[in-house]
């Protein structure tokens, strides 16, 4: 009577203690085809939907005997049943990791999942979180296509547990890694010298490359010795090219790269290759109100 009365006296004293939203521990002791059965220690057993013990191929995670953490919703909620959920209790783990990472000043793993106003969304082990697009990177970028469903690193810049507010910057990352390629890079960086780069971002004028720590311009008119009327037809974000460098201004950190000097100039003795009043083939590449263009080989119109 003593010890029923002891453990009736403790049990009373756990449930004062919980409250809606408090992780407890529970074991699996019942998995059937809609639902699993968790004894978490309360007056009666939690039913959890099986869904939520569910991989993303559709698998259970879980057996009968394995001890998992719950969230409580309620105790007994009129039909003699205790609800727990498996969900908000990950929820709840990855926002203690999250405060955690903050606290130590550590990055944090992510993906971008999707564009909305003023930046991007990225998911975090469940947890919604906003990217501001002048985070993303050194520079603004307007299409992340090249770094969409990838692991990607970030810094987390403010964090509301309550509001289930999380903003991260990548660009406080990337300044933070390339600090030392940076310095490496801008050793190896004179003019003349051939660099492999990812393409990063394109515009109406050319594309910035990505040289590892330093983006350098690739100007239209250096992409290809024919005409090019946008990046686009040349090359594409996520692109990974090698590039000579043609300009380097050290104090204004900016670099001018060329893609066509790689190959040899096709005007180099055109005279030779075509003498004045020859005959040749040719395809008519431009259509003018003055005239005509008319590409005798790649890289030379007339």
């Amino acid at each position: 009577m003593i010890e029923s009365f002891a453990e009736l006296f403790e049990e009373s004293q756990i449930l004062t203690n919980l409250k809606p939203g408090s992780i407890v521990s529970g074991f699996v002791v019942d998995i059937r085809s809609d639902v699993v059965m968790i004894n978490a220690g309360l007056k009666s057993e939690g039913v959890i939907p099986l869904e939520q013990f569910k991989n993303k191929q559709g698998e259970v995670e879980v057996q009968i005997g394995d001890e998992v953490k719950v969230a409580l919703e309620s105790i007994e909620d009129g039909t003699g049943e205790t609800k727990l959920s498996r969900e908000k209790a990950k929820r709840s783990m990855v926002w203690d990791v999250l405060e955690e990472a903050q606290t130590e000043d550590q990055n944090i793993t992510g993906r971008i999942t999707g564009k909305v106003k003023g930046g991007f969304t990225v998911d975090v082990n469940g947890v919604r979180a906003f990217l501001p697009g002048s985070l993303v990177d050194v520079r603004p970028v307007r299409d992340p296509a090249y770094l969409e469903g990838k692991d990607l690193e970030f810094k987390i810049i403010k964090l509301d547990r309550k509001r289930n507010n999380l903003v991260v910057s990548r660009r406080a990352v990337v300044e933070s890694e390339f600090s030392v390629e940076r310095e490496q890079l801008l050793e190896r960086l004179v003019e003349g010298a051939v660099l492999k780069g990812v393409v990063k971002n394109l515009t109406d004028y050319g594309a910035f490359v990505d040289l590892g720590g330093i983006d350098g311009l690739l100007h239209i008119t250096d992409m290809a010795w024919k005409r090019v009327r946008h990046p686009a037809e040349v090359v594409n974000v996520g692109d990974e090219l090698e590039v000579r460098v043609l300009k380097f201004d050290r104090e204004r950190n900016r670099v001018s790269l060329g893609l066509k000097q790689l190959g040899d100039d096709p005007w180099i003795n055109i005279s030779r290759r075509y003498p004045v009043n020859s005959r040749l083939f040719g395809k008519i590449s431009n259509v003018t109100d003055y005239g005509c263009f008319v590409e005798i080989e790649p890289g030379v119109e007339g």
